[in-house]
């Protein structure tokens, strides 16, 4: 199985890669989701605020790598994209159970992320550049940068959208094909 792991800072682009796997025929799996589906099933409204208490709450009572080890059972497809890895410790986890494992991290700036984030205008992306900046420091406080750290490779995702999509495809296809 090769196995796609993508690490990068919300508003980077991984949503983008990830619809690019997708038309090329790749499974995906967004790790917020996992997330999102849990604030869901404790009846909680989905906002950036209670996306972090759940996403909190489950890293102390279970450990920092307990969403990727909830993404295990479901990573069943021989070539597969997971979308927004956020520690060492979930890295390790895929590690282990994927010997075929490709960590691909993606930067935007920070301002370039914000601006996008708030034209996405998902409801747990947040509203203020305050709670822009929080996201940050909580997904740093995660481990996201031990986590690219132990990049295989990286995207940069500073230029227009055509281009990243080029670019996602180019480094997509080059992964693939390097298991050959």
């Amino acid at each position: 199985m090769k196995l796609i792991v993508t690490v990068g800072m919300p508003g980077s682009g991984k949503d983008e890669l990830v619809e690019v796997a997708r038309h090329m025929g790749l499974a995906t799996l967004k790790m917020g989701d996992l997330v999102r589906d849990e604030t869901r099933r404790r009846g909680l409204p989905i906002t950036n605020a209670n996306i972090a208490r759940v996403a909190n709450e489950e890293r102390e009572k279970h450990g920092p790598g307990v969403w990727a080890q909830r993404a295990v059972p479901k990573l069943i497809e021989t070539k597969m994209l997971v979308d927004g890895c956020r520690s060492d410790s979930e890295v390790g986890i895929f590690r282990h159970n994927f010997g075929d494992l490709f960590v691909l991290g993606i930067f935007a700036p920070p301002e370039e992320r914000y601006d996008r984030l708030m034209r996405r205008g998902r409801g747990d992306d947040g509203a203020t550049l305050q709670e822009f900046f929080d996201r940050d420091r909580r997904e740093l406080k995660w481990g996201i940068g031990n986590a690219f750290a132990l990049c295989d490779g990286m995207l940069s995702n500073e230029g227009s959208l055509e281009d990243f999509r080029r670019a996602s495809r180019t480094k997509l296809e080059a992964i693939l094909d390097s298991e050959d």
